[in-house]
């Protein structure tokens, strides 16, 4: 077997890190590469050790992020190992034991095309209650936005193989929303995921993480978030701009009502696409897009009312029927979105 190489990312590493590695060099993994992400002099001497242990050290001059580690590891694997078939990921911190990042490699040479993943399983007491939760929420999310199901998007040990090396450096990101921007961008692109069952370790409740739980979770989220920021502010103009229209013409009440609904939410409705389109999914393809998402709001407003008019025979009021209709309809809305009217391009197209 052509064995894989090992790179793991690295900042402010611990001893564990020296003895991982040896650890793996008993199980005569040779090729291991280390990024070290602006850790400072005071952790030189640990990086010291790992050369002298035959690894080899990428120095970042500043932290950077995982995500970016991760990219110029692999650069620097592809440039010095053209003949490399694979690269396996992994924390330096304990967490990933020789024996399971031993599965992964054994994974890829039987699935040399695939992406692997070392899941663990959040069902023991060991596992701390934020992270139990995170990792339920975010595979939740994965398969809203992708239909694949993913028991570990969390995981940092990761089998790549050489036909996605392209795809994991023209991913975007720097930090740890990298690792779950690449997991979909594989997933969209329908390349197969296999998963592999690993041990769940935590040490000292997971102390030694770098993750900051609320800047890394806004990067992660950053385009769900920024689309419930944008449907909020139209939510605004919208209330806005009828309450002003209301007002100014002085007509019937029901032809008055009709024409500020209409310019109100047309308006909302232009001011969210040019929000989504450029802001919320940062989206460079222009063709079709209007047409997509002009359908897509007129359907949303048809389904709205066919809803809430066949669910009024229940014995409330439509408001209560009307609140959880329309808050299916946006995530409808919003899945509907990201993967139709502001699809991202996938890799044939951007060679193309």
């Amino acid at each position: 077997m052509n064995d894989p190489a090992i790179l793991i990312p690295s900042y402010q590493p611990s001893d564990t890190i020296l003895t991982l590695v040896r650890e793996l060099q008993d199980r005569d993994f040779f090729r291991i590469y280390i990024v070290d992400d602006g850790s400072g002099p005071a952790f030189a001497p640990i990086f010291s050790a790992l050369e002298e242990m035959d690894c080899t050290v990428v120095r970042h001059g500043q932290n950077r992020g995982k995500g970016a580690a991760l990219k110029t590891g692999i650069a620097e694997l592809r440039r010095d190992l053209p003949d490399l078939n694979a690269v396996i990921t992994a924390d330096g911190d304990g967490q990933h034991t020789p024996e399971d990042i031993r599965k992964v490699a054994l994974a890829l040479s039987q699935s040399p095309n695939s992406l692997i993943l070392g899941v663990r399983d959040f069902k023991g007491g060991e596992v701390p209650a934020k992270s139990r939760f995170g990792n339920r929420f975010s595979s939740a999310y994965f398969h809203l936005t992708t239909r694949v199901s993913c028991p570990d998007t969390q995981t940092g040990l990761r089998g790549i193989p050489r036909c996605l090396f392209s795809l994991a450096l023209s991913t975007p990101g720097e930090r740890y929303e990298y690792e779950m921007q690449f997991l979909t961008t594989v997933a969209r692109e329908k390349r197969p995921i296999r998963f592999v069952p690993i041990k769940t370790v935590y040490l000292d409740g997971n102390s030694a993480s770098h993750f900051r739980p609320v800047a890394d979770s806004v990067q992660i989220y950053r385009t769900p978030l920024r689309y419930l920021s944008s449907s909020l502010l139209c939510a605004g103009v919208d209330v806005g701009m009828f309450t002003l229209l209301s007002q100014v013409f002085s007509n019937g009440v029901w032809s008055r009502v009709l024409v500020a609904t209409v310019a109100a939410r047309i308006l909302s409705g232009c001011v969210n696409f040019s929000l989504n389109r450029r802001w919320a999914f940062e989206s460079r393809r222009g063709q079709g897009q209007a047409g997509k998402y002009a359908a897509l709001f007129l359907f949303q407003m048809l389904m709205s009312w066919l809803l809430v008019s066949c669910l009024s025979v229940l014995p409330i009021p439509l408001t209560a029927i009307k609140i959880p209709v329309d808050c299916a309809l946006f995530l409808f809305s919003y899945v509907a979105q990201r993967n139709w009217v502001f699809r991202p391009e996938t890799a044939k197209e951007k060679e193309i």
